[in-house]
């Protein structure tokens, strides 16, 4: 069972990419974007202040509304698609999923679970963060990420 514990998240300025992306188009939508993101990044000379993240605006279904974004330590202006934006302040459970992405809903059914148990109502958004770059290790059983997901209310 995964570790569940409520956090408060602080405000986190942001840049990303936002898409309704069919599922098994994940994979695609993430690397083109982070690319793009970095890219801009670089040019642009903007401090990054933590790992990439996708934000999900809904449970996934066969189509996604996702975002992938970078933590930026200076909030910044968009141009184009990639915009700038925010990771809200609010009380989330977080949990760290450790293996491949494909089994993340293991997690998420945990984290659910877990927020049963605690009477706590998850929100309809939720984001990840990307802890262990593929690119670093290549074993994906040994990938790390950081799920947050904010909490509206306690149930009555």
């Amino acid at each position: 069972m995964v570790e569940c514990a409520i956090v408060p998240q602080p405000e986190v300025p942001t840049i990303g990419i936002r898409s309704t992306v069919p599922l098994n188009r994940m994979k695609e939508f993430f690397g083109e974007s982070y690319g793009r993101l970095y890219g801009e990044i670089g040019r642009e000379g903007v401090a990054v202040s933590g790992m990439p993240f996708g934000r999900y605006r809904g449970m996934p279904t066969d189509i996604v509304d996702v975002e992938a974004g970078v933590p930026i330590a200076e909030p910044t202006e968009g141009h184009d698609d990639i915009v700038a934006g925010t990771l809200p302040a609010t009380e989330a459970v977080e949990a760290v999923h450790v293996g491949p992405y494909d089994t993340l809903e293991q997690t998420y059914n945990e984290m659910v679970e877990w927020m049963s148990e605690h009477n706590l109502v998850p929100a309809d958004d939720m984001w990840e963060f990307y802890l262990t770059d593929p690119a670093d290790q290549p074993d994906p059983r040994k990938w790390e990420t950081k799920v947050v997901w904010p909490v509206m209310s306690v149930t009555v």
